[in-house]
């Protein structure tokens, strides 16, 4: 698998939530928006379609990217499609924008959790026809377990599985050899193999807490998971304050205490947290599938991604994000939409297996080509973190919905995970909070 290159601060999931007041405003002009939108005749033609994807990977996966989209050959009939490359800077208001003038993307992918956003806008066409239509070719079945399901709202299907991105335990052999200590299985084993590290001067629990650094908050919710426990229930009600949540950040702030955890962690960046990793300051951590192709260099060979702990409650879990492409009710014809996004799924696999940095596929056929296999890393994500892993709505269920919003690169995570890390207040105080302000949020979204 290609060497990714190092990720934006911006989070790629997080869709309002990452821009904060700014996110509001972009709420308020989707909110007031006519909703009226061209949903596509019964025939097609000459228009191109616009496909707006984003810079998933390094140069290589733009080129690569464009040059699939534009070698499609639509049948007669159908639109064919155009490419644009969306920057991470301010694509927020990019697309905010673009939707509500009726002049932006007829297929896209995006945030995170940017459909589910459009969708409670009417603005997304329901991919439920599309997904019916690939039972019949064995695309449907291709996608790896689960995936299709997390696109599920009371509607429909508002998106498609893309391009994953997962938060998984890493650890430096060379560091833990050092400290004569195995890759841990437990909670239990993780202590004591940061008891160990921290023997050496090395922090067994690396992380990071600063602007735009939301891994931290997503190792915290991870830990939650991971203990049966996470940010939602089954009405999709915040409910955090919970034996199992309160549980999982004890351990987090015993591990504080213990001095496991950097002290500059609460203000570091992504850029600073990769530092301590090159620098063999880190010895664990969770992080992206990529990481080891970020940190390269003579560090990056001696990381790898250790397998899913089990927590007290006797369960594994954690975090992920099935980012996704969308297709919108403002198209030369939805039937075109449909076509074109068939024959980039069939299509597509190159992008995972041809050095192009992108994260992990959504499809099983692409992780058994060798150009994937390659990368022994994004092999373990895929086979023993990816069917464990849950989406924000956990536990109440799997399914992304508007409300995950409220959490996913949001300042009331940056409090809650800067609070945890700088080891002054209790779980139960910290997750009241967050819920506290959570709920408000929620109830603001009507």
């Amino acid at each position: 698998m290609a060497a990714p290159n190092p990720r934006p601060a911006l989070s790629r999931r997080g869709f309002l939530g990452f821009a904060g007041a700014a996110g509001i405003a972009t709420a308020g002009v989707l909110t007031g928006c006519n909703r009226a939108a061209s949903t596509g005749g019964s025939s097609g033609g000459e228009k191109p379609l616009k496909f707006w994807n984003m810079p998933w990977g390094n140069t290589q996966f733009t080129t690569l990217d464009k040059k699939i989209t534009t070698s499609y050959k639509p049948a007669s009939g159908l639109n064919p499609a155009s490419y644009q490359t969306i920057q991470w800077a301010n694509f927020t208001q990019t697309f905010a924008s673009a939707v509500a003038s009726n002049t932006g993307p007829a297929v896209s992918s995006g945030g995170g959790t940017q459909a589910f956003q459009f969708e409670a806008q009417g603005k997304i066409a329901y991919a439920d026809d599309l997904l019916n239509s690939w039972k019949s070719n064995g695309l449907y079945d291709d996608f790896l377990p689960g995936l299709i399901d997390t696109m599920k709202v009371d509607k429909g299907y508002a998106a498609i599985p893309y391009n994953l991105d997962m938060r998984v335990l890493w650890y430096n052999t060379k560091l833990l050899d050092q400290a004569g200590v195995e890759p841990p299985k437990t909670w239990d084993d993780f202590d004591k193999v940061c008891a160990a590290l921290k023997q050496k001067g090395i922090y067994g629990y690396g992380t990071m807490a600063g602007a735009g650094a939301y891994t931290g908050s997503h190792t915290l919710v991870s830990w939650m998971i991971n203990n049966g426990g996470g940010l939602f229930n089954a009405g999709h009600e915040p409910e955090m304050v919970t034996d199992v949540n309160i549980e999982a950040i004890n351990f987090v702030l015993d591990c504080v205490k213990k001095g496991y955890v950097d002290p500059h962690s609460v203000s570091y960046t992504s850029d600073n947290a990769q530092s301590q990793w090159k620098a063999h300051k880190f010895g664990m951590g969770f992080d992206t599938a990529g990481l080891a192709n970020n940190i390269g260099g003579t560090v990056g060979p001696e990381l790898t991604i250790g397998s899913p702990l089990t927590s007290p409650s006797g369960k594994k879990g954690a975090l992920y994000f099935p980012n996704n492409i969308m297709m919108y009710t403002n198209t030369p014809n939805q039937k075109s939409s449909e076509a074109f996004l068939t024959y980039y799924y069939k299509n597509m696999a190159p992008l995972w297996t041809s050095n192009t940095g992108i994260g992990l596929p959504p499809l099983k056929s692409i992780t058994e080509k060798t150009g994937f296999r390659k990368d022994k890393n994004a092999v373990k994500a895929i086979e023993e973190w990816q069917p464990i892993s849950k989406t924000w709505a956990a536990p109440g269920s799997n399914s992304l919905f508007l409300g995950v919003t409220t959490v996913d690169g949001t300042p009331a995570m940056d409090t809650f995970t800067q609070s945890i890390l700088g080891g002054k207040v209790t779980a139960k105080q910290a997750l009241s909070t967050l819920q506290d302000t959570v709920a408000k949020a929620i109830k603001a979204q009507g």
